[in-house]
């Protein structure tokens, strides 16, 4: 046994740079699971920085000094990042506040659908089954209120610490993009000097989570749009809070379209009944999800993250699991850089520089 093993170690970590690599995942493997949250805001600010580079790259290649490029790119995140902060989130905010005040009367609205239920369908389910459900409903319903008036008491302390991270991320997305490449050359000083192992796979993962980043933001800002805009033009309640929570719903590739579905089936549901007006809701939402998972996706990421479904859905689970929602919004990037590892790994048979 003994033997097997070593002779599976020699094949594996027969490089140095591949034991060297080992190393350096496992460290940021337990970064993640134990100060996590509170590098939270400095990978936000490198997802941003790589945002904003692209738009200062493409100033420079069109012969922009890099100065103004930098100026330019990073007045331009500062003014959507505040503008959406000033501007459209005390309206989602309200939107929120009148959806938990309405919430009491979408409950009694259900509990007169399922009162009807046993005498419609009396072989499927019967009054005890409802009124078990409705009592369990005016309980939960009874523990809301409660539960909002701590949750709101608690929660003083986390908004103190999201007006400074409101305060840190911009800073550190200017100081990311101005000394971007004195971190870099302060970073590769503590790697060896012939590193063409992780030379490649920092070449591949520079490139497709940087197109990913920056597809994934103009999708999120379309789809969102577009919802926002359709549900307007439709009059359904709540259409800014709607519209963002389908925009972010194409984060989680399958699985979002499918979660925020139930919010906008329901409200509408709640609004119009089974009526025209719902049945041309359903019809708009389906057709932006098509149009967003045929046209659009293709559009702005082609080949550049090319993971099967079922890695995505793997990766976001795991991830999700181990780190929360910035795992679930990282799991596409770092599933990315597990397939970049597993592409560069070197072989007994092959060399690692071809």
């Amino acid at each position: 046994m003994l033997e097997i093993l070593q002779k599976w170690y020699q094949r594996i970590f027969f490089k140095e740079e591949a034991i060297l690599l080992s190393v350096l995942l496992v460290l940021a493997l337990v970064l993640l699971l134990t100060v996590g949250d509170i590098l939270t805001p400095v990978l936000a600010a490198i997802v941003l920085a790589y945002l904003v580079e692209g738009l200062g790259s493409r100033m420079t290649a069109y012969g922009f000094p890099p100065w103004l490029a930098l100026t330019v790119s990073f007045l331009v995140f500062a003014g959507l990042f505040f503008g959406f902060l000033l501007l459209v989130f005390p309206l989602i905010w309200r939107q929120l506040l009148g959806l938990f005040q309405e919430l009491p009367a979408m409950i009694d609205q259900v509990n007169t659908w399922l009162v009807v239920l046993p005498a419609q369908y009396p072989q499927l389910i019967s009054e005890a089954q409802i009124a078990q459900v409705v009592d369990f409903a005016q309980a939960e319903l009874a523990r809301f209120g409660p539960s909002v008036l701590s949750f709101s008491l608690a929660s003083i302390p986390l908004l103190v610490g999201v007006l400074i991270y409101l305060i840190l991320v911009p800073l550190l997305v200017f100081f990311f993009l101005k000394d971007r490449s004195i971190i870099l050359n302060w970073l590769s000083g503590f790697l060896p000097s012939e590193r063409p192992l992780l030379s490649r796979i920092w070449r591949e993962m520079n490139e497709q989570v940087s197109n990913y980043a920056r597809g994934k933001v103009i999708e999120i800002l379309i789809v969102g749009a577009a919802s926002y805009l359709a549900f307007l033009w439709l009059g359904l309640n709540y259409a800014a809070l709607l519209g963002v929570f389908v925009g972010l719903s194409v984060i989680v590739p399958y699985v979002g379209a499918i979660v925020v579905t139930i919010p906008v089936f329901l409200i509408g549901l709640f609004q119009w009944g089974f009526g025209t007006e719902f049945y041309w809701l359903m019809v708009v939402y389906l057709l932006i999800q098509i149009l967003d998972g045929n046209v659009l996706v293709p559009l702005l990421f082609s080949e550049a993250v090319n993971l099967h479904p079922a890695a995505i859905v793997l990766a976001v689970v795991f991830f999700g699991g181990i780190w929360g929602m910035w795992g679930v919004f990282f799991a596409i990037p770092l599933a990315t850089l597990v397939k970049a590892v597993i592409n560069a790994w070197p072989k007994p048979e092959q060399n690692p520089l071809e």
